[in-house]
């Protein structure tokens, strides 16, 4: 299948990834896949959601919020918040949640916000990619200035969108090719391989389990990918101070 900007079909947009792009906050970046941009930032707050002071857990909590500009999209959307923007943004806390040990954190509460500057398909995948980065260094701060957090996170987290079109997978979708799949696959991954989320709906047919495992292998390519991308974003700083612990 031809595609219009010229990707082969195993291949990803380009990415750009900018760190502490936002000065004020513990961790940010700017994230672009294609046309598809990205602000993601990381704050840190010194107090837990109640339910876990109710409980009596000595541990902290990480969340997401997700949102796009009115003219992030080709005509102008409401600036208010709707079912798809809490979907995604639950998607993204509970994704980057299973790469962190809570407790290493202490009792502070982690706020990933993540907000669509532009729209070209796989924005809740590159929010999650981006929104790692942000996190890294908002962890980084905790261990350089709070003496807490070494050792929290897992692993590195990256996302993708693939589908399948005519019998064809096609990786990291743009707008275009995503209102025209016949399958739309979502998928987050860990550094280790691990699946932490799939989200696929199979609006023009339905798919077979040949076809899912050949999009999990795209996929996963794709995410390996990404993750060499956060690595070199990263640099060696990032294990200098022992950022990653056990598993």
């Amino acid at each position: 299948m031809e595609r219009k900007d010229g990707r082969k079909n195993n291949e990803l947009r380009p990415v750009k990834i900018i760190r502490n792009y936002i000065k004020y906050a513990e961790g940010s970046a700017l994230i672009e896949m294609g046309n598809t941009k990205v602000i993601c930032t990381a704050s840190i707050e010194d107090k837990i959601p109640s339910f876990l002071e109710e409980e009596g857990e000595e541990r902290g909590w990480l969340t997401a919020e997700y949102a796009m500009l009115p003219r992030a999209t080709q005509t102008r959307n409401r600036r208010s918040s709707s079912g798809r923007s809490s979907e995604i943004q639950r998607l993204i806390g509970r994704t980057l949640r299973s790469a962190v040990d809570l407790k290493a954190i202490g009792k502070r509460t982690i706020t990933l916000d993540c907000d669509v500057i532009q729209a070209d398909g796989g924005t809740r995948t590159a929010a999650i990619t981006g929104a790692f980065i942000a996190l890294c260094d908002s962890i980084k701060y905790l261990i350089t200035t709070k003496d807490a957090g070494k050792g929290a996170l897992r692993s590195y987290i990256a996302a993708v969108s693939v589908g399948l079109k005519d019998g064809e997978e096609l990786l990291d979708l743009n707008y275009e090719e995503d209102s025209k799949v016949d399958v739309d696959f979502n998928l987050a991954m860990t550094s280790f391989g691990e699946i932490v989320e799939i989200q696929t709906t199979a609006e023009g047919r339905p798919l077979s389990e040949e076809q899912l495992q050949s999009l999990l292998t795209m996929g996963k390519r794709g995410i390996s990918l990404l993750i060499e991308k956060q690595k070199e974003i990263l640099g060696s700083d990032i294990d200098n101070i022992s950022l990653f612990g056990k598993r």
